[in-house]
């Protein structure tokens, strides 16, 4: 397909790639949007169509797949003003480690726990602390690697029940 042919093919998609956009989104400046995002994304993929392809459906499909993401990205940034997550992070910050008087106590007291650990569980967890990828403590302790997270998974565990006694 020629690059005029695709010019024209995609303005008179125009009018239907707008009610799809409404239809998506339920509001007009939303859509317009999604219309101009999904316009700019098909014009920067012209290299990606094949012309064997239905123009119409690779279109739609680009609209379809910016308004899930543009939805996703949006219902995180939600997720991260939301009042409760506001607490939860004000909570992390109240029982911070770091700054309080006690928190050596409480350091020392976690710490004890992760050596009463069983040896199999203790070495996993207490690399996967430091920082170690789970593909690293697999090879170093030549250990599949699902074995590995189920291991720091039930070490986890096993630490959140013995510190809420």
């Amino acid at each position: 397909m020629s690059e005029v042919e695709f010019y024209v093919q995609l303005t008179n998609l125009e009018p239907n790639l707008k009610k799809f956009a409404y239809r998506l989104t339920q509001k007009n400046e939303e859509a317009k949007d999604l219309f101009q995002d999904t316009c700019l994304r098909v014009l920067m993929n012209r290299n990606k169509f094949i012309n064997d392809e239905n123009f119409k459906a690779w279109t739609f499909t680009i609209m379809k797949n910016a308004f899930i993401t543009d939805y996703r990205h949006n219902f995180r940034q939600r997720t991260l003003k939301d009042g409760a997550t506001e607490s939860i992070i004000n909570r992390q910050e109240e029982y911070s480690v770091s700054g309080r008087p006690d928190s050596e106590y409480f350091a020392s007291e976690i710490s004890q726990h992760i050596e009463q650990l069983h040896n199999k569980f203790k070495l996993p967890f207490k690399m996967y602390v430091q920082g170690f990828k789970y593909k690293e403590i697999a090879d170093k302790l030549n250990l599949n690697i699902g074995t590995v997270k189920n291991r720091i998974f039930l070490s986890r565990k096993q630490l959140m029940t013995q510190i809420e006694r």
